[in-house]
């Protein structure tokens, strides 16, 4: 048996703690030419955050009741609907975020896309997502207590056009032990 643990291929769950997330102007040249990550590596980014959530799509069916037909209904796929994307972090001295959101109440907002990578334990990107055209719906600033010692977090939820999951990206199970061998 503990010749097979030593031998043995493992592909464990990804740490879901480890990830990265870059906000990208929309209207950037790299962006429109369809380079993401090299755009996601050249803009200025809003910051790191400490949470990501929303990363859903569902699929809307509709009924159909055929005549004749009074024990089945039948069912046919519409659209898709993507749920908005919220961000949190620790407020820093920076007002990326809010200057983001607060661009498009004085009617100079831009849209940005966004790469989300789950990296991990040897920091390699294992899955990515890309969500496209993304607007600030809400921006929300920490809440503050005298009498407790939390973080101060700010969050802003984010409408867009499509989250889109890259293939194949990541390293094999089997490539990941090796790397992992090598590098301890």
């Amino acid at each position: 048996m503990a010749i097979l643990s030593k031998t043995a291929v493992r592909a464990d769950p990804v740490l879901n703690h480890n990830f990265v997330i870059s906000l990208i102007d929309s209207s950037s040249a790299l962006a429109t030419t369809g380079s993401a990550a090299l755009s996601a590596i050249l803009d200025v980014a809003a910051g790191g955050f400490s949470e990501c959530s929303g990363l859903e799509m569902s699929l809307k069916v509709e009924d159909y009741r055929e005549g004749g037909r009074n024990s089945t209904v039948l069912k046919f796929p519409t659209r898709v609907e993507w749920s908005n994307i919220t961000l949190k972090k620790g407020i820093g001295s920076g007002t990326e975020l809010w200057d983001w959101h607060y661009g498009f109440v004085e009617g100079r907002g831009r849209r940005r896309d966004g790469i989300i990578a789950l990296l991990t334990d040897l920091r390699v990107p294992n899955n990515i997502w890309y969500f496209r055209r993304g607007l600030p719906a809400k921006y929300t600033g920490p809440s503050l207590n005298s009498t407790q010692n939390n973080v101060a977090i700010e969050s802003i939820e984010i409408v867009h056009e499509g989250i889109y999951q890259l293939s194949a990206v990541g390293l094999s199970a089997a490539t990941a032990s090796a790397v992992s061998g090598l590098v301890t």
